[in-house]
């Protein structure tokens, strides 16, 4: 999987340095996963200002900006805290984009309505923030394995159908 992500994150790199574009991250779930696979691709300080692995509440409400409120509301893991979580980290390094994800990655944690294996994952510019729920349990470091690859991808996608400015 590390082969795959690194190649989605030389791509990602190219077209950024190209446009001059920056980039962060916001993990929980996936404990810095996504960064890794970034900072794996040599060059990767051209355009990645850095992460913030967010794992306990306190970190995300304090550094990322994420309410309070919105995590009593819909819950750690939701769509609404991920948006949060991109906006909050595009804020703290002052960069044009960045991924966020939160979620259950097991094997414990789960709930009837928030089952494990189930990650949001949250991708884009202020304002302008899309979110992708991965569903299903595969085991923990496979849930984690999916989900950083999964941003990726998503990101990527995200990245080569915006409008030029």
């Amino acid at each position: 999987m590390i082969g795959h992500e690194t190649m989605i994150a030389e791509k990602i790199q190219r077209l950024l340095i190209q446009q001059g574009r920056t980039l962060s991250t916001a993990e929980s779930c996936t404990g810095g996963r996504i960064a890794a696979a970034v900072t794996a691709v040599p060059g990767s300080s051209a355009y990645f200002q850095g992460s913030v692995v967010a794992y306990q509440n306190k970190v995300k409400e304090t550094l990322l900006n994420v309410g309070h409120d919105t995590i009593a509301r819909f819950d750690v893991v939701s769509r609404e805290v991920v948006i949060e979580m991109v906006e909050g980290a595009c804020r703290l390094f002052g960069t044009d984009y960045a991924i966020a994800t939160s979620g259950c990655a097991g094997p414990g944690g789960g709930t009837e309505s928030i089952p494990v294996g189930t990650i949001w994952i949250a991708f884009g510019a202020p304002g302008k923030v899309r979110a992708f729920k991965c569903e299903g349990d595969n085991g923990r470091v496979p849930n984690v394995e999916f989900a950083a690859a999964k941003s990726l991808e998503l990101f990527w996608d995200y990245l080569v159908s915006e409008e030029p400015d």
